[in-house]
């Protein structure tokens, strides 16, 4: 059976669940160990998102000559 695919931020809000439930401390090793994976396969899931978004935003900001106008990001 295929999971569903969550969006963002549905997988953002289960990945602080996942966190806050890893935080209380009153889970097994395999429960931890289960919401771990859970865990690392949503982040996963969320960094492909956020560089799908990243390359959608990239090709909106092509000039009219087809180059990237490149505007570095803030930190």
């Amino acid at each position: 059976m295929e999971k569903q695919k969550l969006s963002f931020e549905a997988s953002v809000k289960r990945l602080e669940e996942i966190v806050a439930h890893l935080e209380k401390g009153d889970i097994t090793l395999q429960e931890s160990l289960d919401c771990f994976e859970e865990g690392s396969a949503l982040l996963a899931d969320c960094n492909r998102m956020l560089e799908d978004a990243e390359q959608r935003v990239f090709q909106m900001k092509k000039g009219k000559d087809r180059q990237p106008e490149l505007t570095p990001f803030e930190e």
